[in-house]
């Protein structure tokens, strides 16, 4: 009998314990879908170890995401290592909401965000250290190239991830886990992801962003002029070592070996040589940190300078889309190194 009682006292800890995470998780989703107000959002859930998403994406209301039969749902999923992302949903379109994603951000940059008039509506720490911020811009949905140019100016401006400027990007839904191995606590547990701040509203300078992002998505890029590397004796402009640890990097902080067994690096190397073109790095350092750092090089490649002229004329032309949106791009990464985006997928 006292061994019964003890196993049921047992269960009722184990059941008061999962409630009050339940009701806290019930509660951050609903304080964050408030800050946020939108007719629909986009769900992913993606499972950590495969990077793959699950099935049945679906789209939802607030009423319907902040239900508690939706929020159990999630938990579950969560549990067994899925990430849970979240966007607003305009269809091909953004909804109004820019993610900056504030990785490794100094303790001051929201203030700053508020006293320029760019105030965040939602800031979670996805992680110690880690914060990702949704500014809210417009009421009506945006074009992909202005909200991506917006994104852009925001991430230049406050130290956020160039790669996470994406129109789709993703971000993480407050009160679930997350599984990234690398952002375990030293106890090995997943950190939660919690909400920082929340409140509805636009940002006061969000006419005046829009402007300077719809002259940035209207004006055409900069010719690239091409590096002179033809001459064998032309001297590096960066040295070996350091070429090494910048494109090493970008592999990690895209995941690529893990994400691609066997990448295409010629895709990898485009993906590089664009994240640098766009931190204004000079087009000839470019080259040389590709012939320095890239595997293999010139692998199979004939002709090596005629090689590097145009991966780097491929990065700067209009066509392409921007390299690594990661984790969180538009949707999951694919099987093969086609994509160009990591993350719509969120990360963090």
């Amino acid at each position: 009998m006292k061994i019964h009682c003890t196993a049921v006292r047992f269960r009722f800890k184990i059941a008061v314990v999962d409630d009050r995470g339940f009701f806290l998780t019930l509660q951050a989703v609903r304080r964050q879908l408030g800050a946020m107000p939108s007719e629909l959002y986009l769900i992913r859930l993606i499972h950590h170890h495969t990077r793959r998403a699950m099935p049945g994406e679906r789209l939802w209301t607030a009423r319907e995401l902040g239900s508690p039969a939706i929020v159990r749902f999630l938990r579950a999923r969560n549990r067994e290592g899925c990430e849970v992302y979240l966007q607003p949903f305009a269809g091909d379109r953004n909804a109004g909401y820019i993610l900056v994603d504030l990785d490794q951000a100094a303790p001051a940059v929201v203030t700053a965000m508020r006293a320029d008039g760019y105030g965040p509506c939602v800031v979670a720490q996805t992680s110690p250290g880690h914060l990702q911020a949704w500014v809210h811009l417009s009421t009506s949905p945006l074009e992909p190239a202005v909200a991506s140019a917006a994104g852009r100016l925001l991430a230049r401006a406050y130290g956020g991830d160039p790669a996470s400027t994406d129109w789709r990007h993703l971000g993480r839904l407050a009160g679930f886990t997350n599984q990234k191995p690398a952002r375990r606590t030293r106890r090995c547990f997943a950190p939660w992801v919690k909400l920082v701040y929340a409140a509805a509203g636009l940002a006061p300078q969000s006419q005046a962003l829009l402007q300077s992002a719809r002259e940035s998505a209207s004006s055409p890029p900069p010719p690239i002029s091409a590096p002179h590397t033809s001459v064998p004796d032309a001297v590096p402009t960066i040295a070996a070592a350091e070429a090494l640890n910048i494109y090493q990097a970008c592999l990690e902080r895209w995941r690529v070996r893990e994400r691609f067994p066997q990448p295409d690096w010629s895709i990898v190397d485009l993906w590089v040589a664009r994240h640098l073109l766009s931190r204004d790095t000079p087009p000839a350092r470019v080259q040389d940190i590709l012939r320095l750092a890239s595997p293999q090089f010139p692998r199979r490649h004939g002709d090596p300078a005629d090689y590097l002229r145009r991966t780097l004329a491929r990065a700067g032309g209009p066509s392409l889309p921007r390299p690594v949106c990661t984790a969180h791009d538009s949707a999951s990464a694919p099987e093969a190194a086609a994509s160009a985006c990591s993350n719509s997928t969120g990360e963090r």
